[in-house]
């Protein structure tokens, strides 16, 4: 479900590509956008997200930050680490699960990782 064209969109001039957007592009490309589609179109998935999302401003809040771009890259950045040392891969751009019944099955990592896109558009950092 993920847009393959996105790679191609041209980037203004007026809005600078900073490392903490640049990780959260790719996060949306590899989680966000199929798990946001899918939360959208089941209530119980979309709770569950809502949930996470909730966990992380809590975090975020906790320790003193924003949920601006480099708050959440900075979450995010910890998120794949821990799933990392899990021995958990994320899905490439495009071959994450599309179902909501694989994503109400997906691994933490996965939604949390979801929630956190969930809130960068919330944000409008994306």
């Amino acid at each position: 479900m993920t847009n393959e064209f996105l790679a191609f969109a041209p980037i203004s001039a007026l809005v600078p590509a900073s490392p903490a957007t640049g990780l959260l592009d790719e996060m949306m490309a590899r989680v966000g956008v199929d798990g946001i589609v899918a939360a959208l179109a089941d209530p119980g998935l979309l709770a569950l997200v809502d949930q996470h999302t909730a966990a992380v401003r809590d975090a975020l809040e906790s320790a003193g930050r924003d949920a601006d771009a480099d708050g959440l890259a900075s979450y995010a950045r910890a998120i794949v680490a821990g799933a990392r040392r899990m021995g958990v891969a994320l899905p490439e751009p495009g071959e994450a699960p599309s179902a909501p019944a694989d994503w109400q099955a997906a691994n933490w990592h996965l939604l949390r990782l979801v929630a956190i896109c969930a809130l960068a558009e919330e944000n409008a950092i994306l």
